[in-house]
């Protein structure tokens, strides 16, 4: 390289170690090379100056507002990603020869076992189809949940006798007078309303001196025969009485340890 190149990258620090001692001991020993670098740290303190004081002038007005009303600049699509090279994965000779064998020995092994094991025994049928629910499951079912809520019995207190009669006539369809089952030693609590069978069902509820839950429902039910015979159904530890009449069902609900509930729904057959 030159001499000039070369002292110009000293002055810069971009020479090596071993060449920064070379040109030091050149420039204390070489008055050539000692005036061409001075002429170049000249040069190069008259250029920082220079530039210094350009940084002192300000800044035209004209170039202020076209920096501030030049737009941003857009936003780069993203460069297109490179598609991985898929691998080829090709067998061998050897490989492809011996997975044929292998699966002629499987598929040869599982013939064979198809063949000796006797055929397999048909199906079995369907099970049967469970007997339609009624709305007397339904009837037990929701009394073994309510019949445990002390706080939570009724919906309209007994106090509003009218409320109950008004409510449960438009809602299920069915006139009925409010059954005094005092002699009986049953206390009317008042009533609720459910769903039995899809239907809305209403619902009478009386507390025996026991503190038993004891309740008449009825709803409308066109489809089914009437019949003015009590039927006693038991379904684990609740007790229901149930008859048909003039296109309306009747049940009275209780324990099934209640030995009374029988003679209960006859008085309530007569007087709802």
């Amino acid at each position: 390289m030159p001499l000039e190149a070369r002292l110009s990258a000293f002055m810069d620090g971009e020479t090596s170690r071993e060449e920064k001692e070379e040109l030091e001991r050149l420039i204390a020993s070489d008055p050539e090379a000692r005036r061409i670098f001075d002429e170049l740290r000249h040069g190069s303190d008259v250029g920082r100056k220079a530039f210094e004081e350009v940084l002192k002038e300000p800044v035209p007005l004209a170039l202020v507002r076209s920096i501030k009303s030049a737009q941003a600049p857009k936003a780069r699509e993203p460069a297109p990603k490179l598609s991985r090279p898929s691998l080829k994965l090709a067998p061998t000779g050897r490989q492809a020869l011996a997975a044929a064998l292998i699966l002629f020995v499987v598929g040869g092994g599982i013939g064979y076992l198809l063949g000796v094991l006797p055929p397999s025994a048909p199906p079995a049928p369907p099970a049967a189809t469970a007997q339609n629910r009624t709305w007397l499951d339904d009837i037990a079912a929701y009394h073994r949940i309510y019949s445990r809520q002390p706080r939570h019995i009724v919906e309209v207190q007994a106090t509003e006798a009218d409320e109950i009669t008004r409510w449960l006539t438009g809602t299920v369809g069915v006139k009925f007078n409010l059954p005094d089952l005092a002699a009986d030693g049953l206390v009317f609590q008042g009533a609720r309303m459910f769903i039995a069978d899809g239907r809305p069902a209403g619902q009478l509820i009386y507390k025996n001196l026991d503190g038993d839950i004891i309740a008449i429902c009825f709803m409308k039910d066109d489809g089914a025969p009437d019949n003015g015979n009590l039927d006693e159904t038991i379904k684990d530890d609740v007790s229901i009485v149930s008859w048909h009449r003039n296109g309306s069902a009747y049940a009275v609900v209780g324990p099934s340890s209640d030995a009374m509930l029988d003679e209960i729904a006859n008085r309530v057959s007569t007087e709802i």
